[in-house]
């Protein structure tokens, strides 16, 4: 089903970026019930970089309310943006309800976190994958073009033999075969960006691995970029090329998935990795979670000054309290940065010798 062009579409071609990409959601306050006064926003994305190549999978990790799911809905579209960029191949992207829209969601197709929620159950699984077909284009011109269509969707989600599922409806099948349903409906469109928010977070542990393991497969057999978001930093060492983590709206710390789960530099990922049950992360890395951090993720309606972790941080500096910190490459590794300014020398240089700060830097 997947065009000639893509097909011959080389690998780490880049699909999709965002460029600063920022969301503000208003916030409202009734009256007496007559009349809405705008107060204020929540800044839920704010100045975000990321890109999406062919063949390659990124995770987008974080703990709840983070930003992470606003930030597959700005992607797919879903959200209109406040300020930034979306470009798909290179071109800038402004999308409206309707053909536009279509066209759009064609290319960048979304898998979201709840299969109980995403298929209607009135409607059987021949039902959903027919409509999905039918409204890209891509069921072709007669009955038996459409059957083939469809046993080759459920073909490629190995939801085998086709005739046992398609005509049963979403509550006869199990969590994980209605996700991999879901995933169906998305490559109907025949995709070159899949957005899958949390699409493991639901199922049953035992059936987790085999959906990643499945998108692992799609991304090479169709040359895929996927962004995958989790709040699970173990899975995405698992199954991502690069990692980028995000704290209350904002990235602090990316690079490849190996380097940033097993050499963690922002204090925030470290309080990740040691809260995550991972039984193969190396010791003494970042202590327990009481060390690494205490209290809750920040308003983001008035979200802090200068560094957003700073609150929460135990190395805090009088600098992460004012000044927002810049991406600083970090060690050996290619690509690996961090938004701290504890990889900054003149600044740690500038605390008192001594400080718990100094002594982070290193760590």
């Amino acid at each position: 089903m997947t065009s000639t062009q893509d097909a011959k579409a080389p690998a780490g071609e880049v699909v999709l970026e965002a460029i600063g990409l920022t969301k503000h959601f208003p916030v409202r306050r009734t009256l007496r019930g007559l009349f809405s006064q705008q107060q204020n926003a929540v800044h839920a994305v704010d100045d975000v970089h990321l890109t999406l190549r062919r063949g390659q999978v990124v995770a987008l990790v974080g703990e709840s309310g983070s930003g992470k799911s606003t930030m597959a809905r700005l992607l797919a579209q879903l959200y209109p943006r406040t300020g930034g960029d979306i470009r798909l191949h290179g071109k800038t992207t402004h999308v409206r309800p309707g053909r536009q829209f279509r066209t759009y969601a064609a290319r960048v197709q979304m898998i979201f976190q709840d299969p109980f929620a995403s298929l209607n159950p009135v409607h059987t699984i021949r039902y959903h994958l027919t409509r999905a077909l039918k409204i890209h284009h891509h069921a072709g011109s007669t009955a038996e073009d459409l059957e083939s269509a469809l046993h080759d969707l459920l073909g490629r989600v190995s939801l085998t033999p086709p005739e046992r599922y398609l005509d049963k409806f979403p509550h006869e099948l199990s969590g994980g075969q209605r996700q991999r349903v879901a995933i169906a409906r998305s490559l109907a469109a025949e995709p070159e960006a899949l957005l899958a928010d949390e699409p493991v977070s639901m199922l049953d542990v035992s059936i987790r691995l085999g959906v990643l393991n499945l998108l692992r497969d799609l991304k090479e057999r169709l040359n895929l970029a996927i962004l995958y978001i989790t709040h699970d930093i173990a899975s995405a060492r698992y199954f991502a090329d690069e990692t980028m983590v995000m704290y209350a709206g904002r990235m602090v710390e990316g690079g490849d998935s190996e380097t940033v789960t097993q050499s963690p530099a922002h204090p925030y990922t470290r309080l990740l990795i040691d809260s995550a049950p991972d039984p193969d992360r190396l010791t003494g890395v970042g202590g327990s979670v009481e060390d690494q951090g205490t209290g809750e993720p920040p308003s983001l309606i008035h979200p802090p000054a200068g560094c957003r972790f700073h609150p929460r941080c135990p190395m805090a500096m009088a600098r992460c309290t004012t000044d927002l910190p810049e991406k600083i490459e970090i060690g050996d590794a290619p690509g690996h940065w961090a938004a701290c300014w504890l990889f900054d020398e003149a600044t740690v240089a500038a605390e008192t010798p001594g400080s718990a700060a100094v002594k982070g830097a290193s760590v």
